[in-house]
């Protein structure tokens, strides 16, 4: 065997193994140990991460920042690569920040002289908008971590109706949206789930109390809507055409809505009473496209609100 074709064999056997010894090595691809010793050292030199430990029952591991072995990709497949990780830029806080950068870079730096610029004139005819937040979520990576080994989180979390406390949650996910981060999490204070603004944690760290986490492995929540509300009132609203389309452009009230054929729509469902003057804002902003129905308290605020502002520009 070249070789070449032995050394990425052998990167991928690495990869896949994490823990092996030098003779297994050298009995699967039929060389000396001494050969196997040299191509180890040769993946190092290329940035294979490996860590050897002395003793009977020693060995090899690559450490847990592997290195994955080469992958061949078409023109379009390597551009589109790279539109894709260039797309996250706007995002003030990404949960895996350094590693976006990274593999940016290497994209673009290992490409032939051609493509690169082929992308150079693509960065200024095509752009993905995302809304450039000031406020940073730190502990996405933590949050992301926790939704894939199932753990409790102890977060410090910060609310206009509460301000600064403490809670346990169980994320499920994270997502973005608006150029915010979400995550959809098992409240243990509320007893069910919740949606967090991510940059709205503090700080989360696994909880020192212990707490059992719940079976959530086959939970797949993404959205606004997985949240219970907390003493619920029911909304109906309706809404002209212009602000149907407006309200499909907000993520978490998309599926709020009922559109009928002619494009206009309505809202029957039930919010937290909590939020009203979040809605009242919301439906404000909306102006002739939309008409609240109910609950009396939510056009009440609208009055209120539309009074002030009357006040403010007189």
């Amino acid at each position: 065997m070249p070789k070449s074709k032995r050394l990425m064999e052998l990167m991928m056997t690495v990869n896949r193994k994490r823990r092996f010894k030098v003779q297994e090595l050298a009995d699967e691809f039929g060389v000396s140990k001494r050969t196997i010793l040299r191509d180890l050292q040769e993946l190092g030199e290329l940035g294979v991460p490996l860590y050897s430990e002395v003793g009977p029952h020693g060995g090899y591991q690559v450490v847990r920042e592997r290195v994955l072995p080469p992958i061949a990709f078409t023109e379009e497949e390597a551009v589109a690569m790279f539109f894709a990780v260039h797309a996250l830029r706007h995002y003030a806080s990404l949960p895996f920040e350094a590693e976006s950068a990274s593999a940016l870079s290497k994209f673009y730096l290992h490409m032939p002289g051609d493509i690169r610029d082929r992308i150079d004139g693509m960065k200024h005819r095509v752009d993905f908008v995302t809304p450039a937040r000031r406020g940073e979520a730190p502990c996405l990576a933590t949050l992301l971590d926790a939704a894939v080994r199932q753990q409790v989180l102890s977060i410090v979390y910060t609310s206009r109706e509460e301000g600064e406390h403490a809670r346990r949650i169980q994320p499920v996910c994270i997502y973005a949206n608006n150029g915010l981060w979400y995550c959809t999490a098992y409240c243990f204070l509320r007893e069910g789930f919740r949606v967090f603004r991510c940059d709205r944690i503090r700080e989360a760290a696994p909880d020192p109390a212990g707490t059992a986490p719940r079976d959530l492995g086959d939970v797949a929540l993404s959205r606004r809507e997985a949240a219970e509300p907390i003493a619920p009132v029911r909304l109906r609203a309706a809404l002209s055409r212009a602000g149907v389309q407006r309200c499909e452009a907000e993520l978490w009230l998309a599926p709020m809505l009922d559109v009928r054929e002619d494009g206009s729509g309505a809202i029957d469902r039930d919010v937290p009473a909590s939020e009203l003057s979040f809605y009242a804002d919301f439906f404000l902003g909306l102006g002739r496209e939309a008409t609240v129905e109910a609950p009396e308290a939510l056009r009440a605020a609208i009055r209120d609100k539309l009074s002030d502002l009357l006040e403010r520009y007189n």
